[in-house]
């Protein structure tokens, strides 16, 4: 597929990367000619100089014959001009632009479609780390938590504690501990190692263990791991940003919350904008001012400005003082791994979570919904079966008969329908069921969109 990728910030040059590595023709585009430079040399893919949304600067990254255009600059006015320019002169089949600004998205169904501003797909960074923040109060103790065919099924991870009735047993003890719930390990993480799960795999203290279950049963399967943490009241959001106002006006419904914000006329904006926030001025590491706010009942404090270094020090201070949870928002991939797991219970990347959404409309095939895991390493994946027995490699086979790669990838669930069936080897796949898979190796997608793919026999 050729693809046109406008910006290498982070988002940009993550995506490019992970989809060169995956035989795609990737052009990059940005005005800043060392970063494209210092890119070019590490990655198989074509870059252009010059503003992203140039007729002449299009043209020249190929935008004649390019399948895809994915405009992730830091400017949304440049990525609409870009669609729009890539629509009318090359008539380019799909648009994908990130959109971060409330105004323009309060108006999108007006603003963003073909007759206006054609854009195919809106991804907004902001909506999606706060949704993804939101899965993570739902259940307290998660990790992470993804949501499948409309939230019908979620694939969670939780760090395995002593005391878990499951901890220092086999797998298999779980239907005897719940024999009125189903449910599947997808993959344990040991020592940042990946372990594919089988019936007699001992679950060990400290395990980073990703399962996947109905909705409704996440929180029974999570007692399972560790001692389930009581339901979460108070929440204090340093940082009144973008991030922070969509959270906060989010959750004041439900939570007790607080907004620490140091521009004293953003919390004037704040304050007469939320509803049942309280807005309060100063700094997320001033230790009296997260005593006065009695952080020691806090039972999560989540730090989301644009620095990281202030992100980090902010939750390590709260930890200290007491908050019962912290989660850090972190930009640079190279601290996620240093402080995730420590002191900080949760370090936040909205590039991964941004990559995600974006590689699900890249994706070739039926593939519904694409989330990245372990800094990039491992993907989860719902894809729709088509076809029919003859037509396609899946569709009216057991799963058991299906031919997948004998390490990397495990099928957790089927949806059909509204009905939430997980996954055992004598199961047989029907035409439209949604198939949830854990790819331990993401370089495997391959191999998974052409056993999804539909032979000539069959028809829409």
């Amino acid at each position: 597929m050729k693809i046109i990728i406008l910006g290498a910030g982070q988002v940009g040059a993550t995506l490019a990367e992970q989809l060169a590595s995956e035989h795609n023709d990737i052009t990059l585009v940005d005005s800043d000619a060392d970063r494209l430079r210092e890119l070019q040399d590490r990655l198989d893919i074509s870059t252009v100089v010059g503003e992203a949304s140039h007729p002449s600067v299009l043209r020249q990254a190929g935008a004649e014959d390019a399948d895809m255009l994915v405009a992730v600059t830091s400017t949304d006015e440049i990525n609409m001009v870009a669609c729009r320019v890539a629509h009318t002169i090359f008539k380019t089949p799909k648009k994908i632009s990130r959109i971060r600004n409330r105004a323009y998205l309060q108006k999108r169904d007006d603003l963003f479609a073909q007759g206006a501003i054609p854009i195919d797909v809106i991804i907004s960074p902001e909506q999606l780390v706060t949704d993804y923040i939101n899965r993570l109060l739902e259940h307290p103790g998660a990790l992470q938590v993804l949501d499948f065919a409309n939230g019908l099924v979620q694939l969670v991870a939780v760090k395995a504690f002593y005391g878990g009735p499951l901890v220092g047993q086999e797998i298999q003890q779980i239907r005897k501990h719940m024999p009125g719930i189903d449910t599947r390990v997808a993959a344990i993480y040991r020592r940042d190692h990946a372990i594919m799960p089988e019936a007699k795999t001992v679950v060990e203290a400290g395990d980073e263990v990703f399962f996947i279950a109905a909705r409704k049963n996440i929180r029974p399967v999570m007692a399972e791991m560790r001692r389930v943490d009581n339901p979460y009241k108070r929440i204090i959001i340093a940082g009144g940003g973008n991030i922070g106002e969509r959270l906060a006006r989010q959750l004041e419904s439900q939570f007790n919350v607080k907004v620490i914000e140091r521009d004293y006329k953003r919390c004037r904006y704040l304050s007469e904008n939320l509803d049942n926030t309280i807005v309060l001025h100063g700094g997320a590491s001033d230790k009296d001012l997260l005593l006065e706010e009695s952080i020691e009942e806090c039972d999560v404090f989540l730090s989301l400005t644009n620095n990281d270094e202030a992100n980090i020090m902010a939750c390590l201070l709260a930890k200290r003082l007491g908050a019962r949870k912290v989660i850090s928002l972190i930009t640079n991939p190279a601290y996620v791994d240093l402080v995730q797991g420590g002191e900080i219970d949760v370090a936040l990347s909205p590039q991964q979570i941004t990559i995600g959404s974006l590689l699900t409309h890249v994706r070739r095939g039926e593939i519904s919904n694409v989330y990245s895991l372990r800094r990039g390493a491992a993907e989860a994946v719902e894809i729709v079966a088509k076809g029919d027995k003859n037509t396609s490699r899946v569709v009216g086979r057991r799963l058991e008969e299906i031919s997948m790669p004998e390490q990397g990838i495990t099928i957790g669930a089927i949806v059909r329908g509204d009905e939430v069936l997980i996954a055992h080897r004598d199961m047989v796949v029907e035409s439209d069921d949604h198939l949830i898979l854990f790819l331990v190796d993401k370089t495997k997608i391959n191999v998974v969109e052409k056993l999804f793919q539909v032979g000539l026999g069959f028809f829409r």
